[in-house]
């Protein structure tokens, strides 16, 4: 399934998008796409519905973040060794993991806000992950059980605040409109292996990243199980997993950030698109 929610922001409705690409509501069925509709039973409940049998949502739409609620917003760096490479930084050795602020979480498509003063504001493709179950310590074989299905984030970041103001990251990751996620949350059993999703993302129309997740150091089920260990991954989560190369901290002769009126358009295979300016 195509899970999503629609309508303006903090009154999104839930929704699904039906084989044929058409938004069928799903509010007489559920009140929202939280971690408890997307757990186990939620999920098989709504895929028991006959979409033909919603009603349509007409018209342009906005799209919301595809879980409503989530609580902690875990991110991974340095997934990709080509991305570690253009950052002049090792391969780590275990996942390096850090935060986003739930308060950055926004649509996909919304206009995303350069923080004032900045001078180095960044973008980065992820393929993102949505917790279905609670998660804590558990196996890698058993992790991608806990996982309600995928979604495109944009770790948006401010390189400044995060390589030059100490050393915790989370400075600058979690900015106002720094998470745009969505347009949806894609069920794992559609996407299949997530280790084999290719990914894009534009400036201007130009291409600047172009990768697939079959690059990544740490896989999916070993990164839900590693931070498993540290936390209790609740229903509703979301963990991004870090970027390919082709970020503007890597561009050559020297590094290119993101300016007003600048627009950036990413996707990710079977996941969708987004599209935001940032302003």
């Amino acid at each position: 399934m195509k899970l999503c929610r629609i309508g303006d922001a903090g009154q999104e409705r839930p929704a699904l998008v039906d084989g044929d690409g058409y938004i069928r509501d799903l509010s007489a069925h559920v009140a929202d796409l939280d971690g408890a509709a997307i757990g186990p039973e939620g999920l098989a409940r709504l895929a028991a519905i006959d979409p033909t049998s919603l009603p349509l949502i007409e018209g342009p739409v906005r799209y919301g973040p595809p879980v409503a609620g989530t609580r902690q917003f875990v991110a991974i760096g340095l997934n990709y060794a080509d991305h570690a490479a253009e950052s002049n930084l090792p391969i780590p050795a275990e996942p390096v993991v850090f935060n986003k602020w739930v308060s950055c979480i926004q649509g996909p498509n919304d206009p995303v806000t350069i923080p004032a003063g900045s001078q180095k504001t960044d973008w980065e493709v992820e393929l993102g992950v949505i917790i279905g179950s609670t998660a804590n310590n558990v196996s890698e074989a058993d992790a991608l059980n806990h996982v309600a299905g995928y979604c495109v984030v944009d770790d948006v970041s401010e390189r400044a605040w995060q390589i030059e103001r100490g050393a915790t990251w989370d400075k600058g990751k979690g900015f106002p409109t720094f998470g745009p996620v969505g347009p949806w949350l894609v069920t794992a059993d559609e996407v299949g292996d997530p280790q084999a999703l290719s990914m894009w993302l534009d400036v201007n129309g130009a291409r600047k990243q172009d990768g697939s997740t079959k690059t990544m150091i740490f896989t999916v089920a070993q990164i839900v199980a590693y931070v498993s260990q540290f936390m209790t991954l609740l229903p509703g989560d979301i963990i991004t997993t870090g970027t390919p190369p082709g970020v503007g901290l890597g561009q050559k002769p020297e590094p290119w950030y993101l300016k007003a009126g600048d627009v950036v358009s990413l996707g990710i295979e079977k996941l969708g698109e987004q599209k935001h300016q940032f302003v």
